[in-house]
């Protein structure tokens, strides 16, 4: 009876199991579903995040778009105007082109005459610095500034005239230098150190200084009643005053003298100049000759400035001057033909 029963209980047991293992199985897949179904929730939701951010960001950059658009579209607007109005000024410089042609054509015409007339006139500017004043350098200047006007018309008129230009540069560059300008600037410098020059009789004498000093410390070895005295001593002193002049018997001028002695000392400096201006070696330096002596006899020679006035005197007089300035007179008269030439042709 009991072998009967424990068979039974086995055979029981067995559907028990089966449906435990079952059911196990169904809750597993059932976990495993859900973990899926959460698992693809998050993701859907990641991935609606992800498209919500991309469409604002889509939203943003279509306004910044538009709004480039409507910025390119007001600089279109504005490119048209001004292309509108270059066209304009284009018009209108081609118009001021036209004219500027039509008077360049009319120069060029008459550019070879203008040339010889711009010539001509620094030809007479050249003779004049030469005649008038004898500068040199700037009649030199004045002939090659002509040159350089003649170098475009490659005619054979204006080479021959090149030439004789050129014949007059060279003999101008072979002159022997004088800085005019410089010693006429020494010369107005040499007034200005004579203008206030003390006159001998003018001169107020040195004191000796030693003799001062030695009085000074005498006076620290006398009582109070040779001090009190000693400056009435001094005053009665100073009445007579004893100094030794180098140059025996100087001459005593009057005031009125003086007066004309420095207006003929400025006369004499000034005809100098224009000595100096005309190339008259001759009067040139028996004027400056004539402004030592006086400096040597009237004024009074150990002065600052006379000394500084000797040593320009010297200086100046030992320039020669005397140059024989060429008068251009063949340029002139190439020129001259120049025009003769060019009336006839007209």
């Amino acid at each position: 009876m009991a072998e009967d029963k424990i068979p039974q209980i086995s055979d029981r047991r067995k559907p028990s199991l089966r449906s435990n293992a079952a059911l196990i199985l169904v809750v597993i897949a059932l976990l495993m579903l859900a973990w899926q179904w959460l698992n693809t929730q998050q993701k859907f939701n990641e991935i609606e995040k992800s498209l919500s951010q991309k469409l604002k960001t889509y939203q943003a950059l279509n306004q910044q778009s538009l709004a480039l658009a409507k910025q390119a579209e007001e600089r279109s607007t504005q490119a048209d105007a001004r292309t509108v109005m270059l066209q304009q000024k284009v018009e209108e410089s081609r118009d001021q082109q036209d004219v500027l042609q039509t008077l360049y054509d009319q120069l060029a015409e008459n550019r070879e005459a203008t040339a010889l007339a711009e010539v001509e006139q620094l030809l007479t500017i050249a003779n004049q610095q030469l005649q008038l004043v004898g500068n040199v350098k700037s009649a030199l200047l004045a002939l090659q500034a002509a040159d350089k006007r003649l170098e475009p018309l490659k005619l054979p008129r204006a080479i021959q005239l090149r030439e004789t230009l050129a014949l007059e540069i060279k003999n101008l560059r072979t002159l022997p230098q004088v800085d005019v300008m410089s010693m006429s600037a020494q010369l107005e410098n040499l007034a200005v150190l004579t203008a206030d020059l003390p006159l001998i009789s003018e001169r107020q004498p040195t004191l000796n200084t030693t003799a001062a000093q030695q009085n000074s410390a005498e006076t620290t070895h006398l009582n109070a009643w040779q001090k009190a005295a000693l400056p009435f001593w001094e005053d009665i002193k100073n009445l007579v005053t004893v100094e030794r002049i180098d140059k025996p018997e100087p001459p005593l001028l009057a005031a009125d003298h003086a007066f004309y002695l420095r207006e003929n000392l400025k006369l004499r400096l000034l005809t100098a100049r224009i000595a100096l201006l005309q190339h008259d070696d001759a009067s040139y330096k028996a004027d400056l000759n004539t402004v030592k002596i006086w400096l040597n006899q009237y004024y009074d020679a150990k002065h600052p400035n006379a000394i500084e006035a000797f040593k320009l005197l010297k200086k100046l007089t030992g320039n020669n001057i005397s140059i024989e300035l060429p008068q251009l007179t063949e340029s002139i008269a190439a020129v001259s033909r120049y025009k003769q030439s060019l009336e006839s042709s007209d």
